[in-house]
């Protein structure tokens, strides 16, 4: 006989925003239910950030998230803000640091911000079901006399709720147990969803493009990356398939198929005034070992001819300068595709946010159904702003689920 089971708030998905959202909603006093198909709930968290989890950023602000509609997300990082979180973490004596830019991590390992947040689910008496497959959801014509509005059926049996939360992620990284089903349910109710695709996730090159470089792979340098009217400096990282690395992960946010992008590999220096520093010391370095102050060797013997890296820095031709600067400062190239959700952070784009309150992040199509976190149409820059995201819509709508 199949199970059944009433509660206030059913949350599908046990990751970072449901978690939040489930302990928020259970404070209140109510009776909380988390539903997760996989074998543990958190898994995203606890490899996040190299295992370290970068759990927020000190300089969280709107223009740090992608939307089509993208004041949604004002509110509710105004709310529960960084600091909110900050102060959960320290109150449960988790040791953290700041690595660079504001982003924070936990000094230990990634399973402390997870065993804080199933800490406070236990306090609160949330009931958390893995292995929990979700067959359909039934919405009820009218609300039970017990307010009742969801029926879910699953593969551990019915579960009854008046508020229903889709906290189940995006498509990034489906070995981790990602899927679209966020999508479909809010399909299922009329509501709209905007383009999905990876982000933050590293471009794949072929042909000559993947031929010339694929022999640098594993190094990094600093660089300025630029495209969509978008940039960011930071590491760049050669690899086997194409360009990973901060700079490149943070630039796929804003890249479209077709689309080139455009690198600086002496960001902090323009190679003229390099040049004419040479001339007044009177350098008589090679250009291989005059520049290996600033890029690493091997990626200046691949990415120079070997007369040009063993020429000496004082023999180079005003034209010639002109040349190597359009190479090193303006390197373009059109990447054939990204690596797809495989290897993806995040997905860029959801449900609509015009078809979603922002303040209780309740849909407007549909009473009692909330969606919070990544299924949702707001997409963070690399560095913690995800995270904070799903802490703040799913302690919002923890208040009035």
């Amino acid at each position: 006989m199949s199970s059944e089971f009433d509660f206030d708030v059913v949350i599908l998905g046990g990751g970072a925003a449901g978690l939040m959202c489930a302990w928020t909603a259970a404070a209140r006093g109510r009776r909380v239910a988390v539903l997760d198909h996989a074998n543990k709930i958190g898994k995203k968290i606890l490899m996040s950030g190299g295992g370290r989890c970068n759990f927020t950023n000190l300089d969280i602000h709107p223009s740090h998230y992608l939307s089509a509609n993208p004041h949604f997300c004002k509110s509710a990082l105004k709310r529960f803000t960084q600091q909110d979180f900050i102060a959960l973490v320290e109150q449960h004596n988790i040791a953290y640091h700041e690595k660079s830019q504001g982003q924070l991590f936990c000094t230990h390992k990634a399973k402390d911000i997870l065993q804080m947040l199933e800490s406070l689910c236990a306090t609160y008496g949330v009931a958390i079901f893995t292995d929990c497959n979700l067959q359909n959801i039934v919405p009820h014509a009218q609300p039970t006399s017990a307010g009742l509005r969801f029926t879910c059926h699953t593969s551990l049996g019915r579960f009854q709720a008046a508020s229903l939360v889709v906290a189940t992620g995006g498509k990034s990284i489906p070995s981790m147990g990602a899927t679209g089903v966020g999508y479909e349910i809010a399909a299922q109710f009329g509501m709209g969803v905007t383009a999905l695709d990876a982000a933050l996730v590293p471009f794949v090159l072929t042909g000559p493009e993947q031929t010339a470089w694929q022999t640098l792979s594993g190094i990094s340098c600093l660089a300025e990356v630029n495209c969509n009217g978008k940039q960011f400096k930071d590491p760049i990282l050669f690899t086997h398939r194409g360009l990973s690395g901060p700079a490149i992960l943070q630039i796929s946010n804003y890249w479209h198929a077709g689309m080139p992008i455009h690198i600086n590999l002496l960001p902090n220096q323009t190679l003229m005034s390099l040049f004419a520093q040479w001339r007044q010391l009177n350098n008589k370095q090679s250009l291989k070992n005059a520049l290996a102050d600033y890029l690493p060797k091997r990626l200046l013997e691949v990415w120079l001819q070997d007369a040009v890296n063993a020429k000496p820095v004082l023999d180079f031709s005003n034209a010639e300068i002109t040349r190597l600067s359009e190479q090193f400062h303006h390197w373009s190239l059109t990447p054939a595709s990204t690596e797809g959700y495989r290897t993806a952070e995040v997905t860029r784009g959801g449900v609509d946010t015009n078809d979603v309150s922002s303040k209780t992040f309740e849909s407007k199509k549909q009473p009692g159904l909330y969606f919070i976190g990544e299924v949702l149409d707001v997409t963070g820059h690399l560095g913690g702003y995800n995270f904070q995201w799903a802490w703040a819509s799913g302690h919002c709508a923890g208040c009035y689920v």
